[in-house]
């Protein structure tokens, strides 16, 4: 098993006790249970199947102090499988299938410095249609520097429709592959960008921009396509005139 602390750094480990490092299965395990139990005391292992695609997700996950595995093979998918039946309280989480502070469940949620009718509105504006994309939206309280939106797909549905994608066929695997994806935009509610987009009086204006901050995050899920991604540019464009 390979960490992959820093694949911003050509995909090497940067930190003095496992750069570059591999790890037996009990190994790994022995170094994360001090940092990566949840609520329910199970061990939660992080990992990420694209460290460039993922890049933004590892690092929010890493400067919280977790280890990210680094799983890209095909043969993967079953392997967390076969190793979540055969470990007792343990779980595998892509490390984007949730905002850093709730992939770990620590029951550490912080307060966000909107006021009720400040985050209703914000969650009215971020309630947009995708094509193809079913969205729900939450106002939450992050730290100062996380991104203002976060764009996170739930771990079930995500490994249920890349298992039919690998698998192919009908069945089950038709069933989950037709489904559309389910995305939760977060709202980073403690993010400096919404004291002007809350104050900002043209409507127009405020609306394109909160479509752009929601489009970012999809983007970074590899979500905007086709007409939603051509419509994010000359939106960008637009606004920068």
């Amino acid at each position: 098993m390979q960490t992959s602390l820093n694949p911003s750094k050509g995909g090497t480990l940067e930190d003095s006790e496992t750069a570059s490092r591999f790890y037996t299965l009990d190994e790994y395990r022995s170094l994360a249970e001090p940092l990566q139990k949840n609520k329910d005391g199970k061990l939660v292992i992080l990992y990420t199947t694209d460290p460039v695609q993922q890049d933004a997700y590892i690092q929010q996950a890493v400067g919280k102090g977790y280890i990210v595995v680094k799983l890209d093979t095909i043969i993967d998918n079953g392997f967390i499988n076969q190793m979540e039946m055969k470990w007792e309280n343990v779980q595998f989480t892509r490390v984007d299938s949730d905002i850093v502070d709730n992939i770990i469940d620590k029951q550490e949620g912080g307060d966000s410095v909107l006021s009720k009718d400040e985050e209703s509105k914000l969650k009215d504006l971020f309630s947009l249609q995708v094509p193809d994309l079913n969205v729900s939206v939450e106002v939450k309280g992050l730290s100062a520097e996380a991104p203002p939106v976060v764009a996170t797909r739930p771990e079930f549905m995500r490994r249920m429709k890349d298992m039919a994608a690998m698998q192919g066929g009908g069945g089950m695997g038709a069933f989950y592959a037709n489904m559309p994806d389910e995305v939760t935009l977060t709202v980073n509610g403690n993010h400096a960008i919404y004291k002007t987009v809350l104050a900002e009086a043209e409507k127009e204006k405020q609306e394109k921009v909160v479509h752009n901050l929601a489009d970012l995050a999809l983007l970074s899920q590899g979500l905007l396509k086709g007409n939603s991604l051509t419509s994010f540019i000359n939106r960008t464009v637009e606004l920068m005139n």
